[in-house]
């Protein structure tokens, strides 16, 4: 079950059953062909961050944010624990199955919150993996073309 918001006003439940029904065609890298009740919808999607799971989407012109929670954000709410800006992250774990796309870093950079780290295609989207920090990087354990489990360590931080 994810919990989605949009623009911070509107909330749905989605079940997984849900996403799997969805008759969704990428067209070209983050623009979708849906269709919805027998009419045509375009959707793009135009920025995403992994570390909050929020997204900018275009839906046949209207520009909608729209925050997606799983279960474990759900039990992370329902028990009244955040995750801090004091939580020190020292590695990033693959948040779903997919392939390295791109990679922007090599051991010893430098980064920045907020840099692209890599990026990870799964469910026919590209996903732009960002620091949750600043640091340095102490290794990268994937390879460019490497196909990922979810939960596979990609990098680690000094």
């Amino acid at each position: 079950m994810y919990k989605i918001k949009v623009n911070t006003s509107h909330q749905f439940e989605v079940t997984t059953k849900d996403t799997e029904a969805l008759d969704a065609i990428e067209s070209t890298t983050n623009n979708f062909h849906v269709l919805q009740n027998n009419k045509s919808v375009k959707a793009t999607i135009l920025s995403s961050d992994f570390n909050t799971k929020s997204y900018t989407i275009k839906v046949n012109n209207n520009t909608y944010n729209v925050n997606i929670n799983d279960a474990l954000d759900q039990q992370i709410e329902a028990l009244g624990f955040e995750i801090g800006a004091s939580k020190k992250v020292n590695n990033i774990k693959a948040p779903m199955p997919g392939l390295i796309l791109e990679i922007n870093i090599k051991v010893g950079d430098e980064v920045k919150e907020g840099d692209n780290l890599l990026i990870l295609e799964a469910m026919k989207m590209e996903n732009v993996l960002t620091s949750p920090r600043e640091g340095v990087i102490k290794s990268v354990k994937v390879n460019q073309g490497e196909t990922v489990d979810k939960n596979s360590l990609l990098i680690e931080f000094e």
